[in-house]
């Protein structure tokens, strides 16, 4: 049975992980980097250390990760003002669904919490969560599980009585790694065999969640 569901931000519940990527390609490269696509994907709800750690395996002890974050951060703010927040389809249907069936529904993202609340209150859904957890307050944020065990222990389930939603390798690994039933609803890419190995399921939608925890009763 789930007593819990925990979703990530970024991909899953708000149409960001575009910007993010055009953004990171953008910073990078106006660095002097030849940073692509397949780059800014490897750093998708990656904890900061581990990412300049990535980026400078990658390109070398010049690739100035905060900066280049920094000018990241910039241009995504940017394109939120001139595109809007977008949120995924059937985030509010899937939530409500959930509350109706009585089980408990979190946020664990790698987002800052203050701007996680705001996005969240943008798209009005912000009231529908038990509880919403930033991996900035814990030790180690994704791909290690420190913020699924916080979100976990705030309200109150054991992992294994909790299904995570994700749509990154870093996010699935964090979740899996905390002991949560892990479902990948795919956004900017589809998971490889490797990744398939850690997966409870893998949905094509939010819609399709619902159908999925159904069946769990």
């Amino acid at each position: 049975m789930i007593c819990a569901v925990i979703f990530d931000m970024d991909g899953v519940l708000i149409d960001t992980e575009k910007h993010y990527n055009a953004a990171w390609c953008q910073a990078a490269t106006e660095a002097g980097f030849p940073f692509t696509r397949e780059h800014a994907l490897l750093l998708r709800s990656c904890e900061a250390k581990e990412g300049e750690k990535l980026m400078q395996g990658i390109f070398g002890p010049s690739f100035d990760y905060y900066a280049i974050r920094e000018r990241r951060r910039e241009l995504v703010r940017e394109r939120l003002a001139q595109y809007g927040l977008e949120k995924k389809p059937g985030v509010e249907e899937t939530l409500r669904f959930l509350r109706a069936k009585g089980i408990k529904t979190a946020v664990a993202t790698a987002t800052a919490l203050d701007i996680t609340k705001s996005h969240l209150t943008t798209i009005g859904v912000c009231d529908l969560f038990d509880s919403i957890v930033s991996a900035k307050n814990v030790a180690h944020g994704k791909p290690e599980p420190d913020v699924y065990l916080y979100a976990c222990e705030q309200i109150g389930e054991r992992p294994q009585d909790c299904m995570a939603v994700e749509d990154s390798p870093n996010g699935i690994m964090a979740a899996y790694r905390a002991g949560l039933r892990t479902v990948m609803v795919p956004d900017l890419t589809q998971p490889d065999e490797e990744l398939t190995k850690y997966l409870y399921a893998c949905v094509n939608s939010l819609s399709d969640l619902c159908e999925l925890v159904d069946k769990e009763d």
